[in-house]
C-alpha cells in the first residue's frame, strides 16, 4: 500500500534545517498509516509516536513549558526511552485534539529546526488557532488511480501507464481497473478489502460496501463531534444532497450546485454558506468554479463565490452513496457515468495541487475544466464518459477564444490529435498536473 506522498516526506527529511511538517487530509485516509508503518520505520531509527485521540492523557506532557527540550524529556520520561532528534521521528498524532501540541510545532520550527517532527490530523481545516508559516503543510488524500494500480501489484502495467502507451491491451487492462476503481474508490481500508487474496468479485464487492458504510457513519459521527447537534444535523443533509444532485446529470456536464430544497426554509448560498465550508474543511467536498466569460489569469477574480459545482471527495464513497451495484458500474449501457467520470477528474486535479478547479460555462455551453498550467497558459478539457470525443461545447469555446490547445478526457485510448485537440482516455487525468 505504497503511497505517492511519500517522496514529499523523503524530501522533508534530507533537508539540512526543517520546520515540522503537518499531514492534513479526511479521515480514514492513512495518514498514521503512511507515517507510522511505512516512512517512519524505514527512515528513522525509531519513531516516538503520540496519539492524542487513542491516548488522550498524553495531553498532560505538553501541560506546561512548551520547549522542546522539555517536551522532549516529557516523551522520555512518559515511555521510558530514549530520544535522539538527529535519527528519531517524534510523531503528534490527531494533533487537533491537543491545542497545546498543536502550539508546541512552532517553537520546534523555531528553537530545534534540526529535529524530524510530524503532526497529523483530520480536522485540521476546522481548528481555530494553527501556527501559520511554522510548519510545512501536506495534504494526503484518498488513493489516486495510479495509487490503487500500484496497489494492484501490477508493476508492468504501472509502468506502461507511466510511459503512457495505453494502446490496444494496455488500454483494455488499464480501463477495466479504471472501472474496478470508480467502484472501489481511494479509501485504503477499501482498496485493501478489494485486493485481498482467494476471494470472488461478489464477496470483494461486499467487503468493500461494508468499508464504505463504516466510513459514512464515521464522517456522521464527526459532524456531531466536531459541528454540535443543529449544525451537525444540516451538515448531514447537505453531505447526502451532494451525491443526489450529481445523479441528476446524465449525459451532459454536471450542473452548479442548487441551494434550493437541500434544507428546509434554506434557499440561497448564505443560508447553506456554513455546511458548504465545514465538508470543505474538512476534506469531504470540493468546489468547481464554472467562469462565465473569456478565461484571464487570475481566474479566481473571475469566479463567483456562490456559484460552483460540489464534488465528493472519493468516487467510491460518491458510488456507495448511490447504492450503485458492482454489474452496474461494469455496464456500458448504464447512463450514470457522466458525472461519475467529472468527479474522478475533479479529485484526481485536486490530489495533485490544483485547487480550487474552475469550469466555464455560457448560455448552453459548458467545458467541465479549465486547467492553468505552471507558465500560466488556461487549457480547455472536456470530460466524456463514453467514446464519442467531439464535443460541440469545446468547439464552442474554441472558436470564441482560439486556445492553443485543448484536451478531451473519453474511454477511447489516447488518440491522434485533431488540430489543437488532445484526445487522452479519462484515467490520464492526473497528467494534466504535468503540463
Amino acid at each position: 500500500m505504497e503511497r505517492l506522498l511519500y517522496d514529499d516526506l523523503l524530501a522533508w527529511k534530507r533537508m539540512p534545517t526543517r520546520k515540522p511538517v503537518l499531514l492534513d487530509g479526511a479521515r480514514q485516509t492513512g495518514k498514521t498509516y503512511l507515517v507510522q508503518h511505512l516512512f517512519g520505520p524505514r527512515e528513522f531509527r525509531k519513531v516516538h509516536a503520540l496519539d492524542f485521540r487513542l491516548a488522550p492523557e498524553t495531553a498532560r506532557l505538553f501541560a506546561g513549558d512548551l520547549a522542546p527540550s522539555t517536551i522532549v524529556n516529557n516523551i522520555e520520561l512518559h515511555f521510558d526511552t530514549d530520544v535522539d532528534l538527529s535519527k528519531d521521528l517524534i510523531f503528534f498524532d490527531e494533533v487537533g485534539e491537543c491545542q497545546a501540541a498543536l502550539d508546541s510545532l512552532k517553537y520546534f520550527a523555531e528553537r530545534a529546526p534540526e529535529a524530524f517532527v510530524c503532526a497529523s490530523g483530520s480536522n485540521i481545516g476546522l481548528l481555530t488557532s494553527f501556527p501559520v508559516g511554522k510548519v510545512r503543510q501536506l495534504e494526503l488524500f484518498p488513493f489516486c488511480f495510479e495509487e490503487f494500480l500500484m496497489a494492484s501489484g501490477r508493476s508492468r502495467l504501472h509502468n506502461a501507464f507511466r510511459s503512457r502507451s495505453g494502446a490496444g491491451v494496455v488500454h483494455e487492462r488499464l480501463w477495466s481497473l479504471f472501472l474496478d476503481y470508480c467502484f472501489v474508490g481511494g479509501m485504503p481500508e477499501a482498496v485493501a478489502a478489494w485486493f485481498q487474496e482467494h476471494t470472488g468479485i461478489r464477496e470483494r464487492a461486499a467487503s468493500v460496501d461494508a468499508v464504505h458504510a463504516d466510513l459514512v457513519a464515521g464522517f456522521e459521527r464527526d459532524f456531531g463531534k466536531y459541528a454540535g447537534p443543529q449544525h451537525a444535523a444540516h451538515i448531514e443533509t447537505l453531505f447526502h444532497s451532494i451525491p443526489r444532485q450529481l445523479q441528476t446529470t446524465q449525459d451532459g456536464s454536471v450542473k452548479r450546485f442548487r441551494f434550493k430544497g437541500v434544507l428546509e426554509r434554506k434557499r440561497s448560498y448564505l443560508d447553506l454558506q456554513g455546511p458548504i465550508d465545514w465538508l470543505v474543511k474538512a476534506r469531504l467536498a470540493w468546489k468547481c468554479h464554472p467562469i462565465d466569460c473569456r478565461p484571464a489569469l487570475p481566474l479566481p477574480h473571475l469566479a463567483k463565490e456562490s456559484r460552483f459545482r460540489l464534488f465528493l471527495f472519493d468516487v467510491g464513497i460518491l458510488r456507495h452513496m448511490l447504492r450503485l451495484p458492482y454489474a452496474v458500474q461494469r455496464d456500458p449501457k448504464y447512463a450514470y457515468k457522466g458525472f461519475m467520470a467529472e468527479n474522478f477528474v475533479q479529485t484526481e486535479l485536486r490530489a495533485r495541487g490544483a485547487y480550487p478547479t474552475y469550469g466555464w460555462a455560457e448560455a448552453r455551453a459548458e467545458v467541465e475544466f479549465l486547467h492553468q498550467t505552471s507558465d500560466g497558459e488556461i487549457v480547455p478539457v472536456e470530460v466524456k464518459s463514453g467514446r464519442r470525443s467531439r464535443a460541440r461545447s469545446l468547439s464552442s469555446y474554441i472558436q470564441r477564444y482560439s486556445p492553443r490547445r485543448a484536451i478531451t478526457l473519453t474511454a477511447s485510448p489516447r488518440g491522434a490529435s485533431a488540430g489543437i485537440v488532445q484526445n487522452w482516455p479519462l484515467y490520464e487525468a492526473q497528467f494534466l498536473g504535468e503540463l
